[in-house]
């Protein structure tokens, strides 16, 4: 760990004191202590566990816990489905990628336009939208630096995904503040927000993994607008360059859903040091942690959903037994978590960080 990143892990430690065991399942104090006044720690140690809770099924059967999608009066599966991957895949493997999320409960399901230049787009178009639309929240992203490719963006995902609208359209990879302040100034936002008000995307936010400094520009910019962020959160994050530390209270003061993705690092927990692969760099997985330990702390911080990119089928359906065997981790074993793999080259595991 770089000694600059000691206060940022320290910090986090401080701020685990206000979490209790419980706080996000099922999420359902959010809005009402927010309503209070309440700060993001005082909201979070509000929380109680609820004795039990019966699963909730639709058509298709029963679905994996649900968490609210803060200000959008939205629930969520807790597990999502990563898009990236749908467009790595065979076109076989991505359809029985996508059944077996069906059936092991997940109703969350990530894109982007640019997955496999519209390959991902299309395959839901194929193997989602026809059949399980209904039963689907789908998210799908944009890249544009101003309206008119926002626009262009917006028609050709939803032609490709052969649907009338987007659950949850955000605007993707934000990289810093200079980013976020010239797509705003292209009327980025202001053309997302026109798309919702013509009903064609029902929820909005936006995405980045670089420099936690560009969501807190975007928070500065639109926090009062925005309902979702997504970015990296996983055990390894305190320690190095943090989201958790310096986006997620801001989140949670504003309602904001937080999306949590790169769980695992995008490969850098297994040696990767490019996205989708691992390699032969020290490995947080499994020379520190287990899979399930790396999942279950996300899962025991107040994220709405973890989003996971499968390798193929047998990958994910290990993601939904994860899910289905989750209880929330205590504030001392996170501590314990976060400061076993502090010593790891934050370079290398998160290699996408700016």
């Amino acid at each position: 760990m770089n000694e600059q990143d000691q206060p940022d892990r320290r910090k986090f430690l401080q701020t685990l004191a206000g979490l209790t065991t419980g706080m996000m399942v099922p999420f359902s104090c959010q809005s009402q202590a927010n309503e209070t006044g309440q700060s993001a720690t005082a909201q979070l140690a509000s929380f109680e566990e609820p004795a039990s809770l019966a699963p909730q099924r639709d058509r298709l059967g029963d679905l994996l816990p649900q968490r609210k999608l803060g200000k959008t009066g939205e629930t969520v599966t807790m597990l999502g489905l990563g898009g990236a991957h749908i467009a790595r895949m065979s076109e076989s493997e991505a359809q029985k990628t996508i059944e077996t999320a069906l059936a092991g409960g997940v109703r969350f399901f990530d894109n982007a336009e640019q997955y496999g230049n519209g390959l991902a787009e299309e395959r839901y178009g194929m193997f989602l939208s026809p059949e399980y639309r209904d039963v689907s929240y789908i998210m799908t992203k944009t890249r544009a630096t101003n309206a008119k490719v926002a626009q262009q963006h917006l028609e050709d995902s939803l032609r490709r995904m052969k649907t009338d609208y987007i659950d949850l359209w955000q605007i993707h990879s934000v990289t810093s503040p200079s980013d976020v302040d010239r797509r705003i100034e292209n009327r980025v936002l202001e053309f997302v927000q026109k798309a919702q008000s013509e009903g064609k995307i029902r929820h909005y936010g936006f995405t980045g993994h670089r420099d936690y400094q560009a969501h807190q520009r975007m928070l500065e910019q639109a926090a009062d607008v925005m309902q979702t962020c997504q970015m990296p959160i996983n055990v390894f994050d305190p320690n190095y360059k943090s989201f958790i530390n310096n986006v997620l209270p801001k989140l949670l003061e504003n309602n904001i859903a937080p999306l949590a993705m790169k769980t695992l690092a995008n490969g850098g927990f297994f040696g990767g040091t490019t996205h989708f692969k691992s390699g032969d760099k020290p490995r947080i997985v499994p020379g520190a942690l287990s899979v399930q330990e790396a999942l279950h702390f996300v899962w025991s911080l107040p994220v709405s959903v973890l989003i996971t990119g499968p390798d193929h089928a047998e990958m994910l359906q290990e993601k939904i037994d994860l899910a289905n065997s989750f209880k929330s981790i205590s504030e001392e074993d996170r501590q314990a978590l976060v400061a076993r793999v502090a010593d790891f080259d934050g370079g290398q595991i998160e290699y996408y960080k700016a």
